[in-house]
């Protein structure tokens, strides 16, 4: 009876001492790590205000690598919102969603040194008003470098299990952060390092547009004068072709980029037509899109003197079809379905030498967005929508204006695309035609339309 007594006061003296601990104990915790990278801030913003990229990052696949997400809520910003499934106890379930994202994304240029994205919190870890705060510093001589501290706060108020479960908040909440900061660090290394906090894209719908094509290729060295000539000489022999097959173009050239080297600058010259069915060496064929070639085509060399990749050995002939499924014209023209499909499109005004940098940067920007696209069976493509305009003396009075174009997709998780880009939501317009001077051209100084039929590329209203 006495050892039953002393156990009982010893239960009541733990339970007590216990419970005394438990109240002496922090009533919230806290955690951070940081991580500088070589990313300009609007990157590392434009990641962490959406949870598209957050599948690429999280450290939640690397415990279960069958982890299941949903995209939910906003497309962008405060509002949005993912939420995870998975079998495996260390994962579990939660959601995630963007509280707040300051400033707003339109605010952030190369100016702003800071910038604070906070997520809400709800899993199976203990305690209330559970939140990660992203605090982003732009750092470095030159502005270039974003120190990200991501932190873990949470309330346990008054109750004694949670304030316990502190003495573990460098379990699971740290692991959390560290792995996810390490994986972000690498997610970001493959973003192109550039500033695109100028661009305002739009995601558009293009429609599929018959066009005749012509491969081509000139010297980097050669500058804006090779590719004028290049381009010059693609659209004559696409007009005489037109005109052997009785139909018309319709619209503006464009530039499908096929390989943007160090040396070399290979690429396709289109121009849209006015009949998707031609008739080639007596025979009617319905245009189609054009197809990846097969491996075994892939891997066949290149016949000497072409730019891009040979038509078959073995249907060679008009009126045959290539190794891309393309409708044979002659030996340099070919005619297919082009476009048709999602596209993030952004204007450029200026030369042509500033089309290159508007490519990269929707590439960087379709990266931080969480947008999936694939360069080699989509490629970019550019349409001169506006021809510069020159004085009596060559000055240029006018820009030239270019729609350039990086085809996109939905994600490998099925996640479907936003149907606009947060510009667009929020109402920011592209810029227009631009003078010399930097100032929008007035109506009677902007050149006519290069043709009045419609651009191969249709978006939506802006």
């Amino acid at each position: 009876m006495t050892r039953v007594l002393e156990f009982i006061v010893a239960f009541i003296i733990v339970i007590v001492v216990g419970v005394v601990v438990g109240i002496i104990m922090p009533g919230s915790g806290h955690v951070e790590r940081s991580l500088v990278v070589s990313k300009d801030l609007r990157q590392v913003y434009d990641v962490m205000a959406n949870f598209r990229p957050f599948p690429d990052y999280a450290v939640l696949r690397a415990y279960d690598p069958r982890t299941q997400y949903t995209l939910s809520g906003s497309a962008y910003g405060p509002g949005s919102e993912v939420s995870w499934n998975s079998q495996d106890e260390k994962v579990g379930t939660g959601k995630l969603t963007v509280a707040s994202a300051t400033p707003d994304f339109s605010k952030i240029d190369s100016t702003v040194n800071s910038a604070q994205i906070i997520w809400n919190l709800d899993n199976a870890w203990r305690g209330s008003d559970k939140h990660f705060t992203l605090d982003l510093q732009r750092q470095g001589n030159t502005g270039k470098l974003t120190k990200i501290t991501w932190a873990y706060d949470v309330s346990y108020g008054f109750n004694i299990l949670d304030r316990y479960s502190n003495m573990y908040i460098h379990g699971q909440p740290d692991a959390f952060i560290q792995y996810s900061l390490n994986n972000l660090q690498n997610v970001l290394a493959a973003v192109p390092n550039i500033d695109y906090s100028a661009l305002d894209p739009y995601i558009v719908q293009t429609k599929p547009t018959p066009v005749l094509i012509v491969s081509t290729q000139m010297k980097r060295k050669d500058g804006l004068d090779g590719l004028n000539e290049a381009t010059d000489a693609a659209v004559k022999q696409i007009g005489d072709a037109a005109k052997k097959l009785g139909v018309h173009t319709t619209g503006p050239r464009v530039i499908l980029t096929t390989n943007y080297g160090d040396e070399t600058y290979t690429f396709d010259v289109a121009q849209p037509i006015d009949s998707d069915t031609l008739t080639v060496n007596g025979q009617s064929t319905k245009l189609t899109a054009a197809t990846p070639p097969s491996l075994n085509d892939q891997a066949a060399p290149a016949a000497s003197g072409t730019a891009a990749a040979p038509a078959n050995a073995d249907n060679n002939q008009p009126g045959g079809k290539d190794r891309y499924n393309r409708l044979i014209i002659d030996n340099n023209v070919r005619a297919t379905l082009a476009f048709g499909g999602t596209a993030l499109e952004a204007p450029w005004n200026g030369t042509a030498a500033g089309v290159p940098q508007t490519r990269d940067m929707l590439k960087a920007y379709a990266q931080t967005h969480g947008y999936k696209y694939d360069e080699v069976t989509n490629r970019l493509y550019d349409i001169l929508t506006q021809p510069e305009v020159k004085d009596g003396g060559g000055n240029i009075q006018t820009y030239a204006q270019y729609a350039v174009y990086l085809p996109i997709m939905d994600s490998s998780d099925g996640a479907a695309l936003p149907q606009q880009t947060p510009e667009q939501a929020a109402g920011i317009k592209q810029p227009g035609i631009i003078n010399a001077n930097g100032q929008p051209a007035s109506s009677g100084t902007a050149p006519a339309p290069a043709s009045t039929a419609p651009a191969p590329a249709s978006s939506a209203a802006k």
